[in-house]
Formats: C-alpha cells, sequence, structure tokens
C-alpha cells in the first residue's frame, strides 16, 4: 500500500464525522427575546466577561456569512514553526488553536499552550507540532477591540519568541464574522490536505488532529441549552475537539454532564498556577494609566505605547458612570 493511501486511511480513521462542509446554521425560534449565540470561543478572558458570537448574524451588530472560496489577497498560511518531523510514530500529531479577540495579547494566553503541551505530553497518545493564535476579524463588534491590524502585529511579536506558536491572520483578514467550526476546518484544509499531514520518523506521513484551545468557561456556554448551535457544536466537539483550561470557580463536572456524547474528545486541564489575567482587565489598567508590566509582553506594551491604544480613558469614565447611577446594584444598599 502506498503512502498516500496511508494516510488517507489515517485521515478517516482520526475523524469520526464525515468530512463534508458544514452549511451556516438558521436563526432559531428557541430563546425568543434573547440572542442566541454559538461562538464563545477560546480564552477564559473572553468567556469570563460575556463575549459572545451570533449563531444568526445579529449579535452585537456582527454579520455572518459562508468565508470567501477564495484565501484572502496576499495570505499564505504561516508554518514556519510546525515541527518537520515526529519524534515519536506512534503518536498523533496534534495542532492547537485558539480563537479570540487578543485585544490586546497576554501572558495567560501564551501559557495556556504551554499548559496544554505538558499534559499531552504526560497524559495522552498525542505530541504537539505546532499552535497557531487566530484573532477574530473586525467584523466582530465588541467594546474595547482594536483593530484587525493592531492586535494581529501584537499577537505577531508577543509570541515571536515562542518556539512553535504561529499567527495566524486568515480570520482577521475578512470583512465578515467567519464561525470557530469554519476556522477549525480552514486549519484542517491547510494541515492534512494542502501539507498531507506530518512526517514520521519512519518515512510516513500522519494526518494531524486539530483541536480547539480554550478556557474553561467555554465548556459552561457549551452545555446551556440554546446557546450553541448544535451542528457547531457536534462539528468542534466531535470532529476536533477541544483541551480546555480549568478555571477556579467553575464547575466543570456540572458542565461536562450534559456533554457525555463528545466526552472522548475534551481534555480537562488543570491550572497548577492559578492565573486570572484577561485582556479586559488590561484595558482597564491601560484606560487608567495603570501599569501592564509583567502581565503582557514588554514588546507589546511597546507597540500599545507607540500606536496610543487603549489609552482614550472611556472605560474608565463609563464604568464610574455606571456606578453611580441609581440603578446600580451599589445604589440599592
Amino acid at each position: 500500500m502506498s503512502a498516500s493511501s496511508i494516510f488517507l486511511q489515517q485521515q478517516r480513521a482520526l475523524h469520526r464525522l464525515p468530512l463534508k462542509a458544514i452549511p451556516n446554521p438558521q436563526p432559531s425560534s428557541a430563546g425568543l427575546g434573547t440572542t442566541k449565540t454559538d461562538d464563545w470561543n477560546m480564552t477564559q478572558e473572553e468567556a469570563t466577561n460575556g463575549d459572545t458570537r451570533a449563531i444568526d448574524g445579529t449579535a452585537n451588530g456582527n454579520t455572518t456569512t459562508p468565508p470567501p472560496a477564495q484565501d484572502p489577497p496576499n495570505y499564505s498560511f504561516p508554518d514556519n514553526k510546525l515541527r518537520k518531523t515526529m519524534e515519536d510514530s506512534t503518536k498523533t500529531p496534534l495542532i492547537l488553536v485558539a480563537c479570540g479577540s487578543f485585544s490586546p495579547i497576554t501572558y495567560l494566553h501564551l501559557r495556556m499552550f504551554e499548559m496544554v503541551a505538558d499534559h499531552v505530553k504526560f497524559n495522552t497518545d498525542f505530541e504537539v507540532v505546532g499552535g497557531y493564535l487566530s484573532p477574530v476579524s473586525d467584523a466582530y463588534k465588541k467594546k474595547g477591540l482594536a483593530s484587525a491590524e493592531h492586535r494581529i502585529h501584537m499577537c505577531q511579536i508577543g509570541s515571536q519568541p515562542a518556539p512553535w506558536l504561529m499567527v495566524d491572520p486568515w480570520e482577521a483578514s475578512y470583512e465578515e464574522y467567519t464561525r470557530t467550526a469554519l476556522v477549525l476546518d480552514h486549519f484542517d484544509h491547510e494541515i492534512n490536505t494542502v501539507r498531507q499531514g506530518f512526517a514520521t520518523i519512519d518515512g510516513q506521513r500522519k494526518p494531524a488532529r486539530i483541536a480547539l484551545l480554550a478556557g474553561a468557561d467555554l465548556i459552561g456556554t457549551m452545555s446551556t441549552p440554546g446557546v450553541w448551535s448544535d451542528t457547531d457544536l457536534d462539528h468542534i466537539l466531535g470532529r476536533y475537539g477541544a483541551f480546555i483550561i480549568e478555571r477556579h470557580g467553575t464547575n466543570i463536572e456540572e458542565a461536562l454532564a450534559s456533554l457525555t456524547r463528545w466526552e472522548d474528545n475534551i481534555w480537562v486541564i488543570p491550572q497548577l498556577i492559578q492565573n486570572d489575567v484577561s485582556s479586559t482587565k488590561i484595558r482597564s489598567f491601560l484606560d487608567q494609566k495603570m501599569s501592564v508590566k509583567y502581565l503582557i509582553p514588554a514588546p507589546v506594551i511597546k507597540y500599545i505605547e507607540e500606536n496610543g491604544l487603549y489609552e482614550d480613558g472611556s472605560l474608565h469614565r463609563r464604568q464610574n458612570s455606571e456606578n453611580n447611577t441609581p440603578n446600580n446594584a451599589q445604589a440599592h444598599n
């Protein structure tokens, strides 16, 4: 049997679901009066602060359409830090993909990859061969979201010292919002179709498992009825899987109880040293002229200062205004 035939058999076995394009889900009538969301995707910070994306493309003014058939102009998939040859041919190559705002990137975003890498090395049959940050596009209407150009660059300079982390601008390059399921499909195509997976020391090639990397609150939203599209949930957890960083205060066992269908594709990583840094907190510090040194990479701080990001004071003024309104909870005490 040829090496290409072996590769195709391995690739089919790697994915439990059929290799087919998933349609854009249609708006549901469930939960009338509220915005139904599907895409709470990535960091503890995003989930903790109520960052959601719309299944029907209406939340926060977003417009959701299928990504164009062609890549953005001048786009080139970053692969310079991918491992060329696997160290252990008995294992399955693993690509970690973290989707989020990264406005700005923090040390916790970077640390999450290392926590998963340690867990994978000692507890699984995977071998990490690369990791990616995928910043969301400007179509994701969110307060405090710097432009995609700035966020891509901050991710690039923040992750530059990391030997296996890369920044893929594909998602951020589109004017339209792209669902996480489609982003993972993009990585699967680039890694397993275009590049035919990874070489092993015995001369074969193996398809890689593409997996989502996210914070613990993601699982909480996935287990909440009506929050995620069933189609996307099945595609993300069934075909790809997710590595979840545990977070203090999140009841993982309760959340996983309703996701038993995909329990073999969900890996929960304990956070042995608690880190509660978030982009939202960083923006608040910067807004109030406070130091963020040692919370985010130094080159990112320099870039923020040189480009005048997050310094208009609007966030601090808005928070003060909210604290002084009669409807504030403190006013009733």
